[in-house]
């Protein structure tokens, strides 16, 4: 497939997209609300994907209530989260060989999560990429987050390109929005969400992984890369 206009940069999610995260962060959060005797269904998941902590937090009231015992929750989530982390992370397949093939392009690469500055270096830190990526926009970089666009736009700004011209790489629905509001050119690789037709509407293209990503890059930057 052909993109639009010229591509300067890339701009990945994190969670889900370059570490497979999201699956036990979502078995964490079952487990604490277990404990407190509620179920934590899959549809209010996937509504909270891609959401920075105050949203999140202000999704999971709405859903259970006021009454909800939110600061217990809080603790109870942190302790299952970090249970279900210790024992590491795997990176997404096609992670390394993309970044590789991004390198030999020539563009600069950034990442706009919505995670915190420490899971950031933590999680990408203990794979070797955290210095491999121009810019890290975490979640204390900016005072909205998605699905709002700035940490795209912030993303953008800091590798000193113009968002129309830099690719987006996503796997949530409030990422893909982010993304697409920031005017980047939008590719959904889906982790735990199906593509819906709102997001076939907003991508440019859903690719089944990242390595599928690396053969579009291939297609539209044909010729030697070393």
């Amino acid at each position: 497939m052909s993109f639009p206009r010229p591509i300067s940069a890339v701009v990945f999610d994190m969670d889900g997209l370059l570490i497979d995260s999201e699956v036990l962060v979502r078995a964490g959060i079952r487990r604490a609300a277990q404990r407190l005797g509620h179920d934590f269904p899959d549809a209010l998941f996937a509504k909270t994907i891609g959401q920075s902590d105050g949203p999140y937090f202000a999704s999971v009231r709405d859903h259970f209530g006021p009454d909800f015992p939110m600061e217990r929750f809080r603790a109870l989530e942190a302790e299952e989260i970090e249970r279900e982390l210790a024992g590491g992370i795997c990176l997404k397949a096609g992670v390394v060989e993309l970044l590789d093939h991004i390198d030999r392009l020539g563009l600069p690469c950034a990442v706009a999560t919505s995670s915190s500055r420490a899971s950031a270096g933590r999680h990408l830190g203990e794979h070797g990429l955290f210095e491999r990526f121009g810019a890290i926009v975490a979640r204390e970089d900016v005072t909205r987050h998605k699905p709002h666009p700035a940490p795209y736009l912030e993303a953008a700004r800091r590798l000193g390109v113009d968002p129309a011209a830099c690719l987006a790489l996503e796997d949530s629905h409030n990422g893909v929005r982010a993304a697409h509001a920031a005017g980047m050119m939008t590719v959904m690789v889906p982790d735990l969400l199906d593509p819906t037709e709102e997001m076939q509407g907003l991508c440019l293209h859903i690719a089944e992984s990242l390595h599928a990503v690396r053969g579009l890059l291939e297609a539209y930057f044909p010729g030697p890369t070393l």
